[in-house]
């Protein structure tokens, strides 16, 4: 007897055994100007592409506020762009260059390019490019668009949001924005985060503390609590995993939590012996 007699197929899965490819969705994020952009976010990622973090929006604020001094004229570079906010505030401030990265997965890659491509508000797309890219790795496929326009390699500013929870990862993107920030007293990487996770924020900030130790100086540049959490689901505060049988939170550590899960923390990293008493 085979599958057949029962009018079966033994390996084709039931309906809704997978789950259901979920829509892309938008955001709309308003420019200090007025100017609203509109950007497409994934579906779903396991790499939260289909979110735009409010770290996003505040580094983009911070970076048109400031457009005259670090964007206008300057190659810029993002890291973990997700949609993109911040390389397309910079490609309108004036950037010369901009390089917009996050790893290299078609769908995040794909709708990276989309906002960029249908960014109304863009004169021109000469000066924007998208790139997948791993962190740690080789960034030649980054300076390349670079070219000629550039004295020195690398970028004037790098701009990352809400990465450093990927501890994991803190050795790589040190390297990167060692691999690719410009040697001149006046480049920076911008790192601006929200410590969603507050039992981990210790772990957090070993970013900084590792830059610290790569030739980085490091300065607090930005904290401000916006108005309501990220993940409002989210419970906050909780003993660290390993000891689970030990939660216990007052009223003032919820409410303290609360606060830092509203907030956004930015550091500037440069170059030590450039921005300190060296010289180029």
């Amino acid at each position: 007897m085979s599958e057949d007699d029962f009018g079966i197929d033994m390996f084709k899965e039931p309906d809704g055994f997978y789950e259901a490819e979920k829509p892309h969705t938008t955001e709309t994020h308003t420019m200090i100007s007025g100017k609203a952009l509109t950007l497409r976010l994934v579906g779903h990622s396991p790499l939260w592409g289909h979110l735009l973090f409010n770290a996003g929006r505040v580094i983009s604020h911070y970076v048109e506020e400031r457009a005259d001094a670090i964007v206008n004229g300057k190659d810029v570079l993002e890291l973990g762009a997700g949609a993109g906010a911040p390389s397309l505030v910079c490609a309108l401030k004036g950037a010369r260059t901009v390089v917009s990265t996050d790893y290299p997965d078609t769908e995040l890659i794909e709708n990276l390019r989309w906002n960029m491509d249908h960014c109304s508000l863009l004169p021109t797309l000469q000066n924007i490019h998208v790139e997948g890219y791993i962190w740690g790795n080789s960034p030649k496929d980054l300076l390349v668009h670079l070219g000629a326009k550039a004295t020195r390699p690398g970028f004037d500013l790098i701009l990352l949001s809400d990465l450093v929870f990927n501890h994991s990862e803190h050795t790589k993107l040190v390297k990167s924005i060692q691999q690719t920030l410009r040697r001149t007293p006046d480049a920076q990487a911008l790192v601006f985060f929200t410590p969603h996770r507050t039992w981990l924020l210790q772990q957090d900030m070993k970013f900084f503390e590792l830059a610290g130790r790569s030739g980085f100086e490091v300065r607090k540049v930005y904290q401000k609590a916006g108005e309501k959490v990220m993940f409002e689901e989210d419970k906050g505060v909780r003993a660290p995993q390993r000891n689970p049988e030990k939660y216990f939170v007052d009223a003032n550590t919820k409410e303290q939590d609360e606060v830092l899960r509203r907030t956004v923390f930015g550091f500037e990293l440069r170059w030590k012996e450039l921005c300190c008493g060296g010289f180029v």
